[in-house]
């Protein structure tokens, strides 16, 4: 190994430029430390890869993880980068650290330029991404699909509970004077024993969802699912069965499926006007799956018994939305995923994905 002089690193910069290992202007053509070391055949640039995080209070286990073996730039502040923000600083970066809050986009890629070659987002859904103008350019997708499962699954079974038996309501009323004495049909909500359960999307989540409400005695299980669960929902108590009689039969319904151009606002009147009475729907997926306006409709038009909604459109809901205001409707802050534990672990795994790609090796999660 050789140790150069300034002055030999600049004359190197040169040559490497007027070679093409460089590209003019970007990031790899600024402040090269004085160390360099030379091969016979090569020159390597004792450098570290630019990483963009977009917020500030991802899990400190991956931030730490990258600050090893990458130099970072992060948006420090608790919320989402302002896409103005997002748009001046991607600039040069070798990878992105992002949320479902940020829209990865043509636009944004082609700001970010060619020395972009990962994208790593701390979810399971990628419905931000355009996955199709990512392949094209060589980019490659980390995702975190099955960390979350397990706490997805049991916010979906207490939100369920919580809509069904009205326990956010009947909390209001110990607050505000509402409870004056032991009724005996006062604060009555709907039981899981003996009722039919439908599950929309019979992934990992939704088998995982199937578990854990069995022991609650439902009459029955069934789910519609775009592949064939057979096998899986033998093992599970479930049977499968088409779309049209998910809704018609059901009297929960919990949508657990993915976000895509088919499931896009396919709750929306017409299927609300199928649903029983008394059914109640449950939405831990995508605000994206349920047309809004027509739930609101539904509801106050006595077509559904209730909703409970872990994910809305927009996010988070405006104060004055009229889903806020009904007694029916529980509404969380997409927080599906929210337990210490798997937290810290998406951030770990989103940044494993990270220096995975960045060596060239196999990520953990791979869209």
């Amino acid at each position: 190994m050789n140790v150069f002089s300034r002055s030999a690193v600049n004359s190197l910069r040169r040559s490497a430029l007027s070679l093409g290992l460089l590209k003019s202007g970007s990031l790899y053509n600024r402040a090269i430390p004085p160390l360099l070391v030379a091969t016979r055949n090569n020159c390597y640039l004792d450098m570290k890869p630019k990483v963009y995080v977009t917020r500030n209070d991802y899990a400190r286990i991956g931030l730490d993880l990258l600050k090893e073996e990458c130099d970072l730039s992060i948006w420090d502040e608790a919320y989402p980068v302002p896409r103005d923000e997002f748009l001046k600083n991607v600039a040069g970066k070798d990878a992105i650290f992002c949320s479902l809050n940020d829209r990865i986009d043509k636009e944004l890629l082609d700001q970010a330029g060619p020395s972009l070659k990962i994208v790593a987002t701390i979810s399971v859904g990628f419905d931000h991404i355009d996955v199709k103008e990512c392949r094209d350019r060589g980019i490659r997708i980390g995702y975190t699909p099955e960390v979350l499962t397990d706490a997805t699954a049991e916010l979906t079974v207490a939100l369920l509970l919580a809509t069904a038996r009205r326990l956010f309501e009947a909390n209001r009323e110990a607050h505000t004077g509402g409870w004056k004495s032991w009724s005996p049909m006062w604060m009555c909500g709907t039981s899981i024993k003996n009722s039919v359960v439908g599950i929309f999307g019979f992934g990992r989540i939704g088998q995982e969802v199937a578990k854990r409400i069995a022991p609650f005695k439902p009459a029955q299980i069934q789910f519609t699912s775009r592949t064939d669960k057979c096998l899986t929902a033998e093992d599970l108590g479930a049977t499968q069965v088409p779309f049209d009689e998910l809704i018609e039969t059901s009297d929960f319904i919990i949508i657990a499926c993915s976000y895509t151009m088919e499931t896009a606002n396919l709750f929306n009147d017409s299927v609300f006007s199928r649903m029983k009475p008394s059914a109640i729907l449950i939405n831990t997926s995508r605000g994206g799956v349920v047309e809004q306006h027509d739930l609101i409709h539904a509801l106050k038009a006595g077509k559904i018994q209730a909703a409970g909604l872990d994910v809305t459109t927009p996010e988070p809901l405006p104060l004055d939305s009229p889903l806020l205001q009904m007694s029916n409707v529980v509404i969380l802050p997409h927080i599906g995923s929210a337990d210490v534990e798997t937290r810290t672990e998406m951030s770990r795994i989103t940044a494993c994905n990270i220096l995975a790609g960045l060596k060239g090796v196999k990520m953990i999660s791979e869209v």
